[in-house]
C-alpha cells in the first residue's frame, strides 16, 4: 500500500496570482509589490527579485471594469428603483460606491496580473542597444 503525499504541488499560476492578490512578491511571497497605491517595487526587498520588469499596463483596469461592470453595474440595473428614482439620487447613490469598488480591486486585480506574467515568466524585452 503506497502512502499519499502530504502535499500535492501547487501550480504556479496559482501561487503568483494568490500571492500577487496579497499585495506580495509573486518569487518569495514575503516581499511588498507596491512601494505606493499601484506603484510597483523596482525589487524585491526580501529575495532582490526584479519586479519593474512585468507589463502589466492597461490590464488591470480592463479586468477591474469587466469585473465591476458585472457584478455590480448589471445587477444593478435590474432594481425597478434605479429606473424610477431621480437621476439626482441615483448618481451619487450608485457611482460613490461604484468608485469604491473600483480603487479597492484595482491594485488586488494589478498584484493578480503581475502573478500570473510571474508563473508564465513573462518580462519586458530589455533594451539593448543597436
Amino acid at each position: 500500500m503506497s502512502a499519499m503525499p502530504e502535499t500535492q504541488p501547487v501550480s504556479p499560476l496559482l501561487t503568483g496570482l494568490k500571492r500577487g492578490l496579497l499585495h506580495r512578491c509573486p518569487n518569495c511571497g514575503d516581499g511588498r509589490l507596491y512601494m505606493r497605491y499601484l506603484k510597483v517595487d523596482p525589487e524585491c526587498e526580501a529575495c532582490g527579485h526584479e519586479l519593474g520588469g512585468y507589463p502589466a499596463d492597461d490590464g488591470p483596469a480592463y479586468f477591474t471594469i469587466l469585473l465591476v461592470g458585472h457584478l455590480f453595474v448589471a445587477p444593478l440595473l435590474f432594481l425597478p428603483w434605479i429606473w424610477q428614482a431621480s437621476p439626482f439620487l441615483v448618481a451619487p447613490v450608485t457611482l460613490i460606491p461604484l468608485a469604491l469598488l473600483t480603487l479597492l480591486l484595482l491594485p488586488r486585480v494589478k498584484g493578480g496580473v503581475i502573478g500570473a506574467l510571474w508563473a508564465f515568466r513573462l518580462r519586458k524585452a530589455e533594451d539593448t542597444p543597436a
